[in-house]
């Protein structure tokens, strides 16, 4: 099975990301992926990269999940596609799922958000499993991911062969441009990414933006650390791997037993 990872530049504009996000669609579905992840927020586009934010009513962000459902049936591929999202309790930071039929089969909430973030978006507070073509796998967005595993860990412990990443990390001004995948002088984020699909034996498909200067590659790990596939710094595009779901046991996430940790003190 094949999946695919996109690097797409900030959008300029909620069209303007719809319209990077088919071409990037259209790659994956030609390079034969069965599913496509993308990185985090990226409609409307991720706060204060945008040099104008446009609108974003409900209506407005319906119509663009629409969109992206009319998407997946023109190129016959499952979409993860983040978006901000309106709730009763407020302004969201999600991952619409949708089928490569157009079906939106739910989303992931950003439950762990990060303390820069509490003006921004309000937490959710449910964790899910999605399944496309007998793949299983779950979600996990930005700062959760990276600095708490125990979202990882839940997805593995049920059922997900590989959990998908929409991050952002990196600047388009300023930086320094990294050279080395998992180098011991970059950020500690591919460090993380690795660690996820280790200490779980899963998958582990993590998206960024394809910025000027990303503190992190999009990237694809597979359940025994290896990097399978990384997008060059400083570049956009697709990369795409192929997976073996018999590698994704789960293992280790099986093995872990909660009940020797005293959570309530």
């Amino acid at each position: 099975m094949k999946i695919a990872i996109a690097s797409p530049p900030f959008p300029k504009s909620i069209a303007d990301g719809l319209e990077q996000a088919e071409k990037l669609v259209r790659e994956a579905a030609r390079r034969e992926a069965v599913i496509i992840c993308f990185p985090e927020s990226y409609i409307p586009g991720y706060p204060g990269m945008i040099a104008e934010p446009e609108e974003k009513s409900p209506e407005v962000l319906q119509g663009a999940l629409d969109e992206v459902c009319a998407m997946a049936v023109r190129h016959n591929i499952a979409i993860v596609m983040p978006m901000d999202w309106y709730s009763n309790a407020g302004l969201l930071n999600i991952a619409q799922v949708v089928s490569n039929t157009g079906k939106v089969l739910g989303y992931q909430t950003k439950n762990q958000l990060d303390p820069t973030e509490d003006d921004i978006w309000v937490p959710g507070t449910d964790r899910h499993i999605f399944e496309i073509n007998g793949l299983k796998f779950g979600v996990t967005i930005c700062h959760e991911g990276f600095r708490y595993p125990e979202s990882v860990r839940w997805a593995a412990q049920n059922g997900a062969q590989i959990v998908f990443h929409p991050h952002f990390s990196g600047s388009n001004t300023d930086g320094v441009l990294l050279k080395d995948w998992g180098s011991m002088d970059n950020p500690y984020y591919e460090k993380a990414m690795m660690m996820r699909a280790l200490e779980n034996t899963i998958y582990f498909a993590s998206s960024n933006y394809g910025s000027l200067y990303p503190e992190s590659a999009s990237s694809i790990i597979a359940p025994d650390g290896t990097c399978l596939a990384w997008q060059p710094y400083g570049t956009k595009g697709v990369i795409v791997a192929d997976i073996d779901l018999e590698k994704a046991t789960g293992l280790l996430a099986k093995r872990f037993k909660p009940q020797l940790y005293d959570y309530g003190r």
